[in-house]
């Protein structure tokens, strides 16, 4: 198929096989400027309404939604500081309260609230998070008692 059949066929003026742009280069770059800058005056014009608005529309503050993660991290660390200590029965089973608590927080806590826990889909991160702690509740039961 010729070239000028291919034209004709979708009806699409070609100069060489490119489309012809309406216009000069200019007209398109002037347009191309306009756009941005209307881009640039809506994006802050959402932001200033995002600045404006008051918190009983539902929306969470984003210290407030961090609140269940330090929560779990600050038992997290008190886990490992037991187990540093030679309590290798006490500092497991902080980890999976620390992890179950994590769970717990994963599942009723709506998506807006949990922050920093939401890292994969709920029922990911809820099996990830039980297993965890089972597994390291049976390590703990197993764990010989090494300090008096």
């Amino acid at each position: 198929m010729s070239r000028s059949a291919v034209m004709l066929r979708f009806g699409r003026p070609n100069i060489d096989g490119w489309p012809v742009c309406a216009g000069s280069g200019r007209e398109i770059v002037d347009q191309a400027m306009r756009s941005a800058v209307n881009r640039v005056e809506l994006a802050e014009l959402s932001d200033a309404d995002e600045e404006t608005s008051s918190p009983e529309e539902g929306r969470v503050p984003v210290w407030l939604t961090q609140v269940p993660y330090a929560l779990v991290l600050s038992a997290l660390a008190a886990g490992i500081v037991i187990v540093a200590a030679a309590y290798f029965k006490r500092g497991p089973a902080i980890i999976a309260g620390a992890l179950l608590l994590a769970a717990a927080f994963r599942a009723f806590l709506p998506h807006d609230w949990v922050g920093m826990l939401a890292v994969r889909r709920r029922w990911v991160d809820l099996v990830t998070l039980i297993t965890m702690a089972v597994l390291l509740i049976v390590l703990a039961w197993v764990a010989p008692q090494l300090s008096s």
